[in-house]
């Protein structure tokens, strides 16, 4: 077994002072490259493992990274979807020697949950979840000088800032489309709560698809909402109540597909042969499709991929405050599964 050695026996080895060291390994400009190589290579024969309280009082930093969950009767953040952006990113931070920090806050209580976080110097950074369209805490952070990455876009933001987010508004054309090819025509939605931007934009590419294919839905077959089972359990039910029900079913969530899905069981119908449908992220640990042939076409988009390139972004920006603010626009596939089928005659 390896025996770690302290900060005091690797500067005895080096016979150098532990503050050399510890400027040394966190990157100051003021130690030489020559020494900066000595003591890493030192550090990794020796099998020198930092105090994370010596390096966080050497950095000056917390090496911590926030995430503020908003929890209110509106909208529930704590999901699966949520789980597996933060097994992504808590991966990319342990890599860094960054913690995580997770705090559950009432909507009302946001901004003084984001003010404090900033005063006290509790965190480095914070990525910022669920934005919506019009989203003012993209202001506050910048005014509050705390690195920040969106999980997602703000459309009517005005200022620059980081941010990760799948190409909605492409995956629901594409999903849209799909099904026109297939000859489907009445064709509904189930989305997420309406101000989210991810739900505008993706609405925006259903009706772009019916637009360019001269197909006019009314809004009798679009919803919003949060994107639970029973959510989409419950506006199936509705669907299959109107004149004509639709044919085909695009819907913004696997969990709000299995609501769909149990819908269509309990009133006789088969996914897929009787009522076709289309979800998007599919790629949740916890709902992963690994059969030959999936059971859902998909716009499939991993999450915690999403989380990884979010926390690496954050990182990025914490260690070069300078560094100009970019956006990373990630693409989904369309994979074919058995819910899709040409409508029946």
């Amino acid at each position: 077994m390896i025996k770690n050695i302290n900060l005091k026996q690797l500067a005895e080895i080096l016979n150098l002072s532990q503050t050399t060291i510890s400027r040394a390994l966190n990157g100051f400009p003021e130690v030489s490259s020559r020494t900066r190589k000595l003591v890493i290579d030192a550090a990794a024969e020796h099998n020198y493992q930092p105090n994370t309280r010596a390096k966080r009082l050497a950095t000056g930093k917390s090496l911590t990274i926030g995430h503020l969950v908003s929890v209110s009767k509106e909208h529930e953040m704590v999901n699966p979807i949520f789980s597996d952006f933060i097994a992504g990113a808590s991966a990319r931070y342990a890599e860094s020697g960054y913690d995580l920090l997770l705090s559950l806050v009432p909507d009302e209580d946001e901004f003084t949950a984001y003010k404090e976080l900033a005063a006290r110097s509790a965190v480095d950074g914070v990525v910022v979840h669920a934005p919506r369209v019009s989203e003012r805490r993209i202001a506050l952070l910048n005014e509050l000088n705390l690195p920040f990455v969106v999980h997602g876009r703000s459309s009517e933001a005005v200022e620059d800032y980081n941010w990760v987010d799948v190409n909605n508004e492409r995956s629901f054309f594409r999903a849209t489309q799909f099904l026109i090819d297939l000859g489907h025509e009445t064709i509904a939605l189930i989305n997420g709560v309406a101000d989210m931007d991810f739900a505008m934009r993706r609405s925006l590419g259903f009706r772009r698809a019916l637009s360019k294919n001269n197909i006019y839905i009314s809004d009798d077959y679009t919803f919003n909402g949060e994107m639970t089972e029973p959510y989409g359990y419950r506006s199936t039910l509705v669907l299959l109540e109107l004149p004509r029900p639709p044919t085909a079913i695009i819907t913004s969530s696997i969990i709000v597909a299995n609501g769909i899905r149990r819908a269509l069981e309990d009133n006789g119908l088969k996914l897929g042969h009787d009522i076709s449908v289309i979800t998007h992220d599919d790629d949740l640990s916890y709902f992963r499709d690994t059969a030959t042939v999936p059971v859902y076409t998909a716009t499939r988009s991993s999450v915690r991929e999403a989380g990884r390139i979010s926390a690496d972004l954050l990182i990025k920006t914490i260690e070069d405050p300078t560094r100009a603010k970019e956006g990373i626009l990630l693409d989904s596939e369309l994979i074919v599964g058995s819910s899709t089928k040409p409508p029946k005659p």
